[in-house]
């Protein structure tokens, strides 16, 4: 049975791209076949070999280690407030974005991230059967962002067509920024937090290719990047150390005021309804939970933290998670997986806000495919987590 239904898991998750695909007779199987048998070797190597353990545990310690090396910053300036009875949060998990940004930073000041990106995109572009800029475009994202990876292609968003957009609209919202990735790795298992990313850089071409297929003429399949202002190598990190902090005090607003919301909403369900806000969203994403693999006794609780993601944001879940210390390790496994990504309503707002920002036509192009983009990215995320049901 733990084979079987994550089976039929990604049986549905494919079923349900295909029947909102724009073009059915334009779908290509062949690359949607090979990424799904890539997506499983590397997932069974990363999560059940001796060689997946290493990398998985390098990449880890390498984290770790970055980790330490932040509080060594937050300690100097924030050393003694922390209430001994609580886990200072912001301190713990956000601030160390700051450092992780400024790492990103002098990576890009010194050309290695843009030769990663081209590269990896490059690899990308013979698998998944589209163009050299969504394959860019995907690496990018998990580079920079879902919002500042559309800077970096400022230049051709302008002549680009609305299914080509969709693609990268798509790819951003399905993965997460590098930045961040210490922060979630604090919050769950960082094997699983790998794992994602190499899922949902897969995942992402997967359903577009269901959802959105086209073809990519040679006179169309080039990448332009835009370049950045030159500057000094100090004027570059006092830029990503801002930026970094800039983004630790947006998600520590954005989960006060998501928190504070929850708290409320359930307190009014249970008082009108007798069931708490998220419980009843658990009850209906039960069977969405159930079809990923996670066991039946727990499918109300699971799908309650998904739902969460989708209507707040990864950070809140993450939190609801780490919580639910009863919950067994195959769930565990398969909903942390589900919350590596930007999927839920939110990101629709911020990613039509930083493509409107580059040019306007095309940020209302976006807003008017949001709910689409939505689908397609939760799609992602949950073809990811069947697939660690799958082989768990």
């Amino acid at each position: 049975m733990n084979i079987i239904i994550p089976l039929l898991g990604i049986a549905v998750v494919l079923l349900l791209a295909y029947l909102v695909s724009n073009n059915k007779k334009q779908i290509k199987y062949k690359p949607i076949i090979v990424m799904l048998v890539l997506q499983i070797i590397l997932t069974f190597i990363l999560l059940n070999t001796g060689i997946g353990l290493f990398i998985i545990e390098g990449i880890s310690a390498l984290f770790t280690k970055l980790l330490e090396y932040a509080a060594s910053g937050i300690n100097f300036v924030f050393g003694g407030i922390a209430n001994a009875e609580e886990m200072p949060f912001f301190l713990n998990v956000l601030l160390p974005i700051v450092f992780i940004s400024a790492l990103i930073g002098i990576a890009q000041h010194i050309k290695l991230l843009p030769l990663i990106i081209k590269y990896l995109g490059l690899v990308l572009s013979k698998i998944n059967g589209m163009g050299k800029l969504e394959s860019y475009n995907a690496v990018a994202s998990a580079i920079f962002g879902q919002s500042e990876v559309f800077i970096s292609v400022k230049k051709q968003l302008g002549y680009l067509p609305d299914h080509r957009l969709y693609t990268l609209c798509t790819s951003a919202m399905s993965t997460v920024s590098a930045s961040i990735l210490g922060a979630y790795m604090t919050m769950i298992d960082p094997k699983f937090v790998i794992v994602a990313l190499v899922l949902n850089l897969f995942g992402g071409f997967i359903i577009v290719n269901l959802i959105n297929p086209y073809e990519v003429t040679d006179e169309e399949d080039f990448v332009q990047v835009q370049e950045g202002e030159k500057q000094t190598f100090f004027e570059m990190l006092g830029e990503y150390i801002m930026d970094g902090f800039k983004v630790a005090i947006i998600v520590g607003a954005m989960l006060i005021g998501f928190v504070a919301l929850i708290a409320a909403i359930n307190d009014l369900f249970s008082i009108i309804f007798g069931i708490t806000f998220q419980t009843m969203l658990g009850y209906v994403f039960a069977p969405f939970a159930f079809m990923i693999g996670v066991p039946a006794a727990e499918v109300v609780q699971a799908g309650t933290i998904m739902a969460t993601k989708l209507v707040s944001n990864e950070f809140v879940a993450m939190l609801d998670l780490s919580k639910m210390t009863e919950l067994s390790e195959r769930t565990t496994a398969i909903i942390s997986v589900f919350l590596v990504s930007f999927a839920n309503f939110s990101s629709i707002g911020i990613i039509t806000g930083a493509v409107k920002g580059l040019h306007e036509q095309k940020g209302n192009v976006v807003a008017r495919f949001g709910m689409k983009l939505l689908y397609g990215a939760t799609l992602v995320s949950f073809l990811s987590a069947a697939i660690v049901g799958l082989l768990i």
